[in-house]
């Protein structure tokens, strides 16, 4: 093929992941829903993956504390060869059928948690094994897979499969299967977040103020949301409380006195 028929070919390919994606929304809403009623008993987020899933759970993850503002504990990862090597193709630890349940102990995970694998196919032994010892303790599991009637599967209380069909390269589940679990961490990230009150209206409110852009943008956001004319002004509210949330919170108090 030439390079527009190569690309024109892939583009039509990934416009089938949104669609596969809409199939898998009933199940993936009850997912959703779960996640944030364990966070709101004080229970955390595991996700259990290998691989190129496991690695994109990891990107997503990374950023939630930044964006808002919550526990680094809150969202987790446990990947097949351990985060500290994300950037090296370690596949062979997808065959170790003990490592993932250890290293969900060295987390302390309980009955107040869920556990979600991630697999492509629905048998990576790193994941099943791990989600198979969680439900023999009475923890709560979900997957996201790309095959029906998996193992997996078989092991998740909440089984959310996705079935993209097969890739553009044979075997090659970055592409296709890749960009859909990238899409559904977002919705799972995003949604939790909204409904724990992270978010208002579509605004980052308790975004860190990590460096000079977000801190602009984050003045911004309070001028808007309190009518404060001056620049600095705001700037000196927003520093003085951390968070755009917080200096709103300050503010309505100082107007209701």
């Amino acid at each position: 093929m030439s390079v527009e028929e190569l690309t024109s070919n892939l583009n039509n390919e990934d416009k089938t992941v949104a669609l596969a994606i809409e199939k898998a929304l009933p199940q993936l809403n009850t997912l959703i829903s779960t996640i944030v009623s364990r966070i709101e008993q004080g229970g955390r987020l595991f996700y259990v993956g290998a691989g190129s899933g496991g690695r994109l759970s990891v990107l997503d993850v990374i950023e939630l504390p930044t964006t808002y503002g919550v526990s680094p504990e809150l969202f987790n990862v446990i990947l097949a060869g351990g985060k500290e090597h994300l950037i090296e193709a370690l596949e062979e630890k997808e065959d170790d059928v003990n490592a993932a349940w250890q290293m969900l102990q060295e987390k302390n995970v309980s009955q107040k948690d869920i556990v979600i694998g991630i697999s492509a196919s629905g048998t990576t032994p790193f994941v099943l094994s791990g989600l198979n010892q969680c439900r023999q303790e009475g923890i709560t599991t979900a997957c996201i897979v790309s095959n029906p009637g998996s193992p997996i599967a078989e092991q998740s209380d909440i089984p959310v499969e996705v079935i993209t069909g097969p890739e553009f390269v044979s075997g090659s589940t970055r592409m296709k299967c890749g960009t859909a679990q990238k899409m559904i961490f977002d919705m799972i990230s995003t949604c939790t977040m909204i409904k724990l009150g992270r978010v208002l209206d579509n605004q980052m409110v308790n975004v860190k103020l990590i460096n000079d852009k977000i801190t602009d943008r984050a003045v911004k956001m309070l001028m808007n949301n309190t009518g404060i004319k001056e620049y600095s002004i705001a700037k000196e509210l927003l520093l003085k409380h951390g968070s755009v949330q917080s200096a709103l919170n300050e503010f309505e108090i100082g107007k209701s006195k």
